[in-house]
């Protein structure tokens, strides 16, 4: 397989011979939604909580008699029938949303979605991507300059340089290949990764 490599400029100049078992796999979509679901799912905290009509502040006293008002019965007012009152399975902090994906289903799906990104054209490839001082302008010129806006940057090794200069662009993100995930491959319309982390990219799932 051979992918597009580029220079600062964003012209391609020559092509970098890649794995075809990475890079040249059929794209298989419904394995990529079922790893990205999971990982998106796993991320969640679980936090989130309801009260039942139990836990609800509400007072214990029955809002009117029990016959003689032309009203339907009532016992209190949290109720989980009235506005206000409490649920009646309400989402406790301690709910599992993790789902389990198994080795090999989240190698084909890291493979499947390299592959679809170079058969788009929206995977490049740099021999060294850095920047001398930690500014953000001058990543920002740099990435402008190379004709990209939005885009995910996976090198071999975190710079301190690079990573301070795209800590705060909102359109960029920097990560090393071995934290490379499914979402934010998915995500950004382009994706540069250096010739190391192709090579890195290889060892870990090829």
């Amino acid at each position: 397989m051979e992918l597009k490599l580029i220079n600062d400029q964003g012209q391609s100049t020559a092509s970098v011979t890649a794995s075809d078992n990475l890079f040249g796999r059929e794209f298989n979509e419904a394995l990529v939604h079922q790893v990205v679901t999971a990982y998106m799912a796993n991320a969640r905290s679980g936090n989130r909580a309801q009260k039942d009509r139990s836990e609800v502040a509400h007072s214990t006293k029955k809002p009117w008699r029990q016959k003689g008002t032309g009203r339907a019965r009532a016992g209190m007012a949290s109720s989980p029938l009235w506005r206000g009152g409490g649920q009646i399975f309400p989402n406790r902090p301690d709910e599992n949303f993790s789902q389990k994906v198994n080795k090999k289903m989240f190698r084909a799906g890291i493979s499947s979605i390299l592959s679809e990104l170079a058969r788009l054209g929206r995977l490049s490839v740099i021999e060294s991507f850095s920047v001398e001082t930690p500014k953000t302008k001058a990543l920002a010129q740099k990435i402008k300059s190379m004709g990209m806006d939005k885009v995910l940057i996976i090198t071999d090794e975190m710079d301190e340089n690079l990573y301070l200069s795209a800590r705060n662009l909102p359109h960029v993100l920097v990560l090393e290949a071995h934290r490379a995930d499914p979402v934010s491959m998915v995500h950004y319309p382009n994706v540069l990764m250096t010739r190391s982390a192709v090579k890195k990219f290889e060892e870990m799932y090829a």
